[in-house]
């Protein structure tokens, strides 16, 4: 019969247990961490009223006809008293804060930290908050306003509006405006959904593709808005 080492076993044993430990005591550094970014993040969204938040890409956005719809949007909402939120990066987030900023009213970041503890932040943003977690700076974006819009964007973008109309659908929150801009980029997303989603895998039932509206201009969009904000 093979003999076990014991000695050997306990070794082991000791060094899982000595890990495990270690993996508690950053588990809670990380729930603090946490904590702490939600209640600073609520705090500071709570001083502002009626807003605005605008997802779209740090990169895209350079392009000129997108920058010019997303700081245009953004001028027609500061009009109308909108705060108006973003991510606080560059592209539409600067296009949107811009737009904000120009048309004098305020301007928000809630902005992201990178792991080299770098934050982006462009010059058009007058107050913000920075967040070291991803999924915490969402949750700020997310509940942040009462009307969202969607310019074109990548993965991040696609992350936050996918997670807004779910939380809609789920009666998670309150239906708001999700306005999606810019027909060019949106249109084959939506007609996937509809063929896919809805037609051959029936996950998603029909009004749920009401959940979100698709436009093409500032002043289309803002008639949504206009539409909603009278019907409070």
């Amino acid at each position: 019969m093979r003999k076990v080492d014991i000695t050997k076993n306990k070794s082991i044993d000791q060094r899982i247990k000595e890990r495990r430990n270690a993996q508690n005591e950053v588990q809670e550094e990380r729930l603090i961490r946490i904590t702490e970014e939600f209640r600073k993040g609520f705090d500071f969204l709570k001083k502002y009223g009626k807003a605005a938040t605008i997802f779209g890409s740090a990169r895209r956005g350079f392009d000129a006809e997108i920058y010019e719809k997303t700081r245009k949007l953004a001028g027609l909402l500061a009009k109308e008293n909108f705060t108006v939120v973003t991510g606080g990066g560059p592209g539409v987030m600067e296009a949107a804060n811009q737009g904000a900023y120009e048309a004098g009213g305020k301007s928000l970041g809630i902005n992201i930290i990178f792991p080299s503890e770098r934050e982006r932040k462009n010059p058009y943003v007058q107050e913000s908050e920075s967040f070291h977690y991803f999924f915490s700076r969402k949750v700020m974006l997310a509940f942040a306003s009462q009307v969202y819009f969607f310019f074109p964007g990548g993965f991040g973008t696609l992350d936050e509006f996918f997670e807004l109309v779910t939380l809609v659908q789920t009666n998670k929150v309150t239906p708001m405006p999700i306005i999606l801009v810019h027909k060019e980029y949106w249109t084959p997303l939506l007609d996937w959904i509809e063929k896919e989603l809805y037609g051959n895998g029936a996950a998603i039932d029909k009004e749920d593709m009401d959940i979100y509206d698709l436009v093409d201009t500032p002043e289309e969009a803002m008639e949504l808005v206009e539409k909603y904000m009278s019907s409070l």
